[in-house]
Parts: structure tokens; sequence; C-alpha cells
């Protein structure tokens, strides 16, 4: 099987990567990044840092209109609304926007943390024009992901999600971030992972605890789904408008 042509863009950051630089080339590539970065987490913080308790649904931005996923993510962000909590999503099409327009349709919090890409990913209509940010760096969306939410949803997607999942997973095993909740959506999509984490990563190498399937719960519908998000505060005592 004959492998893919390279892009010419791949290969500039390919042979980049080899060349050997001079220390003025370096301060001045480096400083302008360091730049960037700081212009990102300054505008992420002061747009976020206002806007109380929200949840996170993380899913593919392929998924179609028609996809029972997206009519579930769409009916999640409507109950997450209507139970008190703001909606984040990465601002694209597909689960994101269903997200999104669930809670824009209940006048609730709309928010999409969006990054630029080669492909597929555009800001959606459904996103309040306030709480929508511009991203070139994954890693400082991150960060505004686990810092200004109070739980994630995630639903069927692909590689992005679910470094999306094990980002979250491993903040909270680690307790760099607090124990909130985490919710998979679609057992039928989850099942082949769930046995995998269970047979390989826990009884045959022993590279998790018994106690870290605890941090995630799998369910089939909205409903539960936004039970679990509730359910998990309410042992607290603590209601949606604990942070304002």
């Amino acid at each position: 099987m004959s492998e893919k042509p390279i892009s010419k863009e791949t290969e500039k950051r390919i042979r980049r990567a080899f060349k050997k630089k001079d220390w003025h080339e370096i301060k001045s590539i480096d400083s302008w990044v360091i730049f960037k970065v700081m212009s990102e987490m300054v505008e992420g913080f002061e747009k976020l840092a206002r806007i109380g308790p929200c949840v996170s649904i993380f899913g593919s931005a392929r998924t179609p209109a028609d996809n029972v996923y997206y009519k579930m993510a769409e009916e999640i962000g409507a109950k997450l609304v209507r139970h008190g909590y703001g909606v984040v999503t990465g601002g694209g099409p597909g689960i994101m926007e269903a997200g999104n327009k669930g809670a824009h349709s209940e006048s609730g919090k709309s928010v999409g943390l969006n990054i630029d890409l080669p492909f597929e990913q555009n800001g959606n209509i459904y996103i309040d024009k306030d709480k929508f940010i511009n991203f070139d760096y994954f890693f400082v969306r991150k960060v505004m992901f686990v810092r200004y939410s109070q739980g994630f949803i995630v639903m069927p997607g692909g590689f992005g999600t679910l470094d999306e999942l094990f980002e979250a997973l491993t903040l909270i095993q680690t307790e760099k971030i607090g124990k909130f909740p985490i919710v998979l959506v679609g057992s039928e999509f989850w099942s082949g992972l769930m046995d995998w984490i269970h047979t390989v990563l826990l009884d045959k190498f022993g590279n998790i605890s018994a106690k870290d399937l605890e941090l995630f719960h799998i369910v089939d519908n909205a409903t539960e789904a936004v039970d679990v998000i509730d359910e998990f505060y309410n042992k607290y005592n603590l209601s949606p408008n604990f942070l304002f």
C-alpha cells in the first residue's frame, strides 16, 4: 500500500525542524510565540472568568445534523441550560454545533472555543458573540476547557475527542484539577474502548487502578447525562449558581 504524499507545508515543517538556527533567529521566533500564547491566555481569562457554571460538550465535528448523536447533543445542551448551566464547546460544526444550538434555543450561555485548523473547523452560528474565542494553540484552548468547566460530557468523536477525554481524566486522576463529573454518551460507541481499558490497561498491565474506573460514567440518553451532573453537585448541596 503506497503512502499518501505529504503536503508542501508539512514538508516545510519537517525541514525546518532539522535546520540549524542562530541565536537571533531562535530568540525572534520564540519571543513571538510567547507573546501570542500570552495574548490568547489573557483573552480567554477575560472572557470566561465570569461565565458562571458551565459544562463542556465534546464530540466529532463530522457528525451530520440528521445523526442521532447530533440530536442528542442538542437535547443535552438545552437540558443543561434548563438546569442552570451554560454550555462550552469547541465552537465548530457537528456535535459542537449541536451543543451550542441546544443552549441557544433555551437562551442560555453558549460558549465556543474555536481552533484554527486546515479543514472542517469553523465557528458555528449558535455561539454568543461575546463568548466566542479563536485559538491557534491547542494547549491554550485545553486550559480554558478545564479551568472553566464544572463537568464534561463526551459524545462520539475522533482523535480530538479522545484527546480531550483523556486530558480531563489525567488531570482528575493526578489531582491537578477537581474531581469534576465526566459523562460518556453512547455505550455502543464506547464499549470497545472500555473493554480495552478493563482487560489491557487494568487487568493485564496494571497501568491504572480499579478506582480510576470510577472517574467516568457511561449513559445512553440526554436525561441520564444531565442527571449525572446534577447528582454529583447535589451531593455537596451545590446548585448551578454556586459560582456567581
